[in-house]
């Protein structure tokens, strides 16, 4: 590991809390160097919701690489981005009466937020957006403006503006009714809230702790913003493409958002790719106005569509996700009722579930032994009070490091 501690940058992560130098994958097992198994929990922060080296993919990206398919495109025409479109608008939007145009912002899901949050403010002609407490949605600035953790907040090096926390679901512990804190700063001409262009939120929030928002609250989000001329954004990087069952994350709500952010699973490969989708009519981008370099990785868009067309033109793969997930939510109800004495809280939906800890040491210990024990799974937020109290989550990972500096 010694290169890594010497050349590679202090910012590094996920490595501090696995020690070890991981060599393939296959399915939901990786494997270091020595041979040694894992079971991944982590999958790519849901970045791999279709397995390792899926044999399907592998076999598409393969063959289209072997018979020189162009792999760098910007944004030109290409057949593979022509068979993604098409089969994302004829497997995904159309059965489930979507109508979004499709935009491609750049390879990561902060692309995808950054471009969301661009053409809300470019279309209302306002600055601010509202967001929500515990929320995560990216490192850039603009990105990073709406997210909660404080940690990473502190590493931009300037003031994050133009844009305003509001307690996400249950924050509060249900002792206000939902959405009254809103409510009131909007009626209120006295309170200071800038008019929002836009609402961002996670349906799910992974990195904030596994918080799963009520199907009524994210329908009563949708309605205030229909009543108040807001956009409604839905950032479903991580919990899209099934990781909470049905393709996106919101399908339970039956709520149709203004704007919707996808990438990780997009990708379908762990192949770099992000997307924002927008009702046609807020289309209002002049040729070239957010552009990028990385927006037209076609080996990505192969993978995509034979991910589209294996595990999407039927229900098989939302069914069995909301089994497994059931059986996870088993075990972890299980493990709270044998340890009372822990406090602990299963958290979740679908195939993102975690454990809450009553504190990020007790977590941390608790990944640090799977891990010993060949299991990979994420230590989620450590922090006091509120929601998600250091879960240890299955939306993955390690033991992060706390920062020299508070901030």
């Amino acid at each position: 590991m010694s290169v890594f501690e010497t050349v590679e940058s202090e910012v590094r992560s996920y490595c501090r809390g696995w020690p070890v130098t991981f060599d393939r994958a296959v399915g939901s097992h990786v494997y270091d160097e020595t041979g040694k198994s894992y079971v991944d929990f982590f999958a790519g922060a849901g970045a791999l919701n279709y397995g390792h080296n899926n044999p399907v993919l592998k076999r598409a990206v393969l063959d289209y690489i072997e018979r020189d398919g162009i792999t760098h495109a910007l944004d030109m025409g290409t057949v593979a981005k022509r068979d993604f479109l098409q089969a994302f608008q004829d497997i995904v939007l159309a059965p489930r009466a979507l109508d979004y145009k499709v935009m491609f912002p750049g390879p990561a899901g902060a692309n995808a937020v950054e471009a969301a949050l661009k053409l809300a403010r470019k279309v209302t002609g306002r600055e601010s957006v509202v967001n929500f407490t515990n929320a995560f949605h990216g490192m850039t600035l603009g990105a990073l403006s709406v997210t909660g953790n404080s940690m990473k907040r502190g590493g931009a090096g300037i003031p994050l503006v133009h844009a305003t926390p509001m307690p996400y679901d249950n924050y509060l512990d249900g002792q206000t009714p939902d959405f009254l804190w809103f409510e009131r700063l909007l009626a209120d001409s006295g309170s200071g809230l800038n008019e929002p262009a836009a609402v961002i939120v996670e349906t799910v929030q992974g990195e904030g702790g596994i918080n799963a928002a009520r199907a009524e609250w994210l329908r009563a989000l949708a309605e205030l913003c229909t009543r108040h001329g807001i956009l409604l954004i839905v950032d479903d990087v991580q919990m899209g493409c099934g990781r909470t069952g049905p393709f996106f994350s919101f399908e339970v709500a039956g709520i149709t958002p203004d704007i919707v952010c996808l990438s990780k699973s997009i990708g379908a490969f762990g192949l770099p790719m992000a997307l924002t989708l927008l009702r046609p009519e807020l289309d209002v981008w002049e040729p070239g106005e957010h552009n990028g370099t990385f927006r037209g990785i076609s080996p990505a868009f192969v993978a995509a569509t034979a991910a589209l067309r294996a595990y999407w033109t039927d229900d098989d793969l939302e069914k069995n996700t909301l089994v497994k997930g059931e059986q996870v939510e088993r075990v972890l109800v299980g493990l709270a009722e044998r340890h009372p004495a822990v406090d602990l809280r299963p958290k979740g939906r679908g195939l993102a579930r975690g454990l809450r800890f009553p504190d990020g040491d007790t977590a941390g210990a608790v990944c640090q032994a799977a891990f010993e024990r060949g299991l990979l799974m994420d230590l989620g937020p450590r922090r006091r009070g509120r929601q998600g109290d250091a879960p240890a989550d299955h939306h993955p990972g390690r033991a992060r490091p706390r920062p020299r500096h508070p901030h």
